[in-house]
């Protein structure tokens, strides 16, 4: 089975819709078909003046039929948007749940760009294969083989004529637009994905960027991108004009084939049965006209149904991804006891090239600790592994004695909450931005975790307090406001283990203190104490606290036993090694970026 075929049926396409829709497709142009050849019957019937009652059903019928193309026309419209869109709807819901339930992995290591395309604008492009490419051709076959036997019934030499040239716009047009499309899928596609890649890492991480001198690097590879892209469609230029240039040389042969044959068998028995008269010869050559139009939308359907084969290539290949995971048994649907021991054994993270040294901890239940380390040395990656969202390369997290492998999904995500430093703002209430991590939380809970990390006076400023709607998102949001307003999603959550990637950047550096001492002390009020709490930060740590340091300079960094017992809570023993480890600041850096 095809990759479109099976992207196809994430639209879950009811044929019923369909069928209307292609029915109104078939209306609308059988509607200009039979206005043509009734027109033309008209005008020259007309000419021979006769009995102006003789043409009275005849000019009622010309203005029946232009009404009723319109308003086929409208109906169609809505019928084959409607089934597009709605198949849409249900393959992002059918996509998000397979990546939400699937293996968590393939979200996480996807480049967010990529990541975006696949799920927007490749889901789009299958859609316009129903709304440009499977209607339009079911109804440009019903339309042609109609004009083809209207014209057969004045003269069959004239039927085969049409039929030739709508073979060849129908079959050579689309041909040689698929061929074009195709030349610069390949490169279109990849440098699409390259360009959107790019941009959001700029556009979202601008400041960062200019600071780090890099901007312009950035910048400068999403122009390369962006040139790409033009050189792709440049390419196809050729095979475009050829298809553009199909359908109105196949017109232009058809009606000059019509009327040579018609002159030809004018009133004679050549040609037209019993001859032919001025009514039949105007029909036989105005007919191809309208026949063409509904040809003509074919070459854009081969592109749709190319372009469309590419986007599905990316998306089954996403589903795919999320389907890999490890099969789970019945019994790993148990979730851990709400309290539970964490154990990290020589777990090596990462990606790609860039990879940790083999990293061991054991974290007893309640516990608090810090992982600390420069921007782009692999915090986020451990901070990941760790909670089960990317498979370690090495080693193995356990809770409670299992394997995160071993758990399902779910158990996983009810015991281990990881909130992400780039995790989304949505454009909803600031109440349902909390309901987030749990759908149950009350107004009065929402409000009691602002008012703990610092947002409560500002969320009574706002007109309907919680109830009020974050319109931009995260865009009407400063960057402090925006990780508090994380940090307090984080603190409603119930999962035994909440592990949080920097969730005091873009905060003053005296309200940063005070929070990281409230998040990493078991007495500090953000989270229960029997929650066990990861805190992954470049900020200066509270002393006293446990800290896993990881470094991005070319040394062996270890925390000793006696460190262990002179710093740490006494719950939580752990050693790490970082060797190796020193990447390029920026291009390490921006690959976590990306892969976000």
């Amino acid at each position: 089975m095809s990759d479109l075929t099976r992207a196809l049926r994430l639209l879950d396409l009811p044929p019923g819709r369909v069928a209307r829709a292609v029915a109104a497709g078939v209306a609308t142009l059988g509607s200009a078909l039979a206005l043509s050849a009734l027109s033309a019957w008209l005008i020259t019937r007309a000419w021979q003046m006769p009995p102006v009652l003789h043409l009275s059903v005849a000019v009622v019928a010309v203005r029946a039929l232009g009404i009723t193309r319109g308003v086929c026309r409208y109906l169609e419209r809505l019928a084959t948007h409607d089934v597009a869109l709605r198949g849409t709807v249900r393959a992002r819901s059918t996509l998000y749940r397979e990546l939400s339930q699937g293996d968590s992995a393939t979200a996480v290591t996807t480049r967010r760009g990529d990541l975006l395309v696949r799920t927007g604008a490749d889901v789009d492009a299958v859609g316009d294969v129903v709304v440009r490419a499977l209607v339009p051709v079911a109804v440009a076959a019903v339309v042609s083989a109609l004009a083809v036997g209207l014209v057969a019934v004045w003269s069959p030499a004239a039927a085969i004529v049409l039929a030739v040239a709508l073979l060849v716009s129908g079959v050579v047009a689309p041909w040689s637009s698929a061929r074009a499309e195709r030349a610069a899928a390949e490169a279109l596609v990849a440098a699409r994905a390259d360009l959107a890649a790019h941009a959001v890492t700029a556009i979202d991480h601008a400041a960062e960027l200019r600071v780090s001198g890099r901007l312009a690097d950035v910048r400068r590879r999403a122009d390369e991108a962006d040139r790409a892209v033009g050189a792709a469609q440049d390419r196809a230029a050729g095979w475009s004009a050829l298809s553009a240039a199909a359908t109105p040389l196949s017109m232009g042969v058809a009606v000059l084939g019509a009327l040579a044959v018609g002159i030809s068998a004018y009133g004679t028995a050549s040609g037209f049965a019993g001859g032919t008269d001025p009514t039949g010869l105007a029909v036989v050559v105005l007919v191809p006209l309208a026949a063409f139009e509904a040809t003509g939308a074919i070459p854009a359907a081969a592109v749709a149904w190319v372009r469309g084969s590419a986007a599905a290539r990316r998306i089954m290949a996403l589903v795919d991804e999320a389907r890999s995971g490890p099969a789970v048994t019945p019994k790993d649907d148990q979730s851990p006891s709400p309290s539970v021991r964490l154990e990290v054994c020589d777990v090596v993270a990462g990606r790609g090239g860039s990879r940790t040294a083999p990293v061991s901890l054991v974290v007893e239940p309640g516990a608090r600790l810090a992982i600390s380390g420069p921007s782009g040395v692999g915090k986020s990656t451990l901070a990941m592994t760790i909670a089960g969202l990317v498979a370690p390369a090495a080693g193995a997290v356990l809770v409670d004695g299992r394997s995160v492998g071993e758990l399902s999904e779910d158990a996983v995500r009810r015991t281990v909450s990881y909130v992400a430093e780039d995790a989304h703002v949505f454009r909803t209430t600031v109440l349902e931005n909390l309901r987030v991590v749990r759908g149950d939380v009350t107004e009065t809970e929402a409000t009691a975790a602002l008012d703990r990390v610092g947002l409560g006076d500002w969320v009574r400023a706002l007109p309907d307090g919680v109830h009020t709607d974050l319109d931009g998102g995260a865009e009407v949001l400063s960057g402090g406001q925006r990780r508090r307003l994380l940090l307090a999603r984080a603190t409603l959550s119930r999962a035994a283990v909440i592990i949080v990637d920097e969730p005091t950047e873009h905060v003053d550096d005296v309200s940063s203190a005070a929070l990281l001492a409230a998040m990493l002390d078991p007495d500090g009020g953000l989270f229960d104490r029997a929650t066990t709490v990861l805190v992954v930060t470049h900020r200066p740590v509270p002393t006293g606290v446990r800290v896993v340091t990881v470094s991005g300079e070319r040394q062996v960094c270890s925390l000793t036993e006696k460190d262990v017992a002179d710093r740490a809570d006494p719950r939580v023993a752990s050693s790490v090694h970082e060797r190796g480890g020193g990447l390029e600041l920026y291009d390490s850096w921006t690959r976590e970026v990306a892969a976000r």
